[in-house]
């Protein structure tokens, strides 16, 4: 299952690019986000591997990511016309994915992230889930673009409804 989504933020693409990178803010725009912690490497560097826990309800999923791209490694003095990457991989029980996160100035005050997910299913409960509510993970990840956003730009916690 493969989909597509984006969303404007009213900041420039360096400070986006800044937030997203920094694992301190996940918890405040990442619903569930329990734990992100580096197993080797470190936080945001193509290689790392992290131990990622969130919870979902009751339950709780835990899930190993590994970073496949940052470019540029550094996010200082990006000129306008480079796209800032972030890709990673992420495999858990019954699933696997890859997203490539692309930022462009869309203004010098206004950026556009595009995020492409690409998910595959194993197991006999989680083929299902994935043929049978594709919307919902499309909406999922939409609604963590809003929340990132709201977060950028307000400053509004999930955990706490803050802002």
């Amino acid at each position: 299952m493969k989909y597509t989504n984006s969303i404007e933020i009213a900041l420039p693409r360096e400070k986006v690019a800044q937030l997203l990178a920094d694992p301190a803010h996940l918890p405040m725009w990442l619903r569930g986000m329990v734990l992100h912690e580096p197993v080797n490497g470190k936080h945001g560097q193509v290689g790392t591997k992290s131990r990622v826990v969130l919870q979902s309800g009751k339950r709780k999923i835990e899930c190993t990511e590994t970073i496949t791209r940052r470019d540029p490694a550094d996010l200082h003095g990006i000129p306008k016309e480079i796209v800032v990457h972030f890709d990673r991989e992420t495999v858990g029980a019954g699933m696997s994915s890859v997203v490539r996160d692309r930022l462009t100035e869309a203004s010098p005050e206004t950026t556009l992230w595009e995020s492409e997910s690409e998910f595959q299913f194993s197991g006999l409960l989680m083929r299902l889930m994935g043929r049978l509510m594709p919307s919902a993970f499309h909406k999922q990840s939409q609604q963590h673009m809003q929340d990132f956003k709201a977060f950028a730009e307000q400053g509004k916690d999930v955990r706490e409804g803050k802002g």
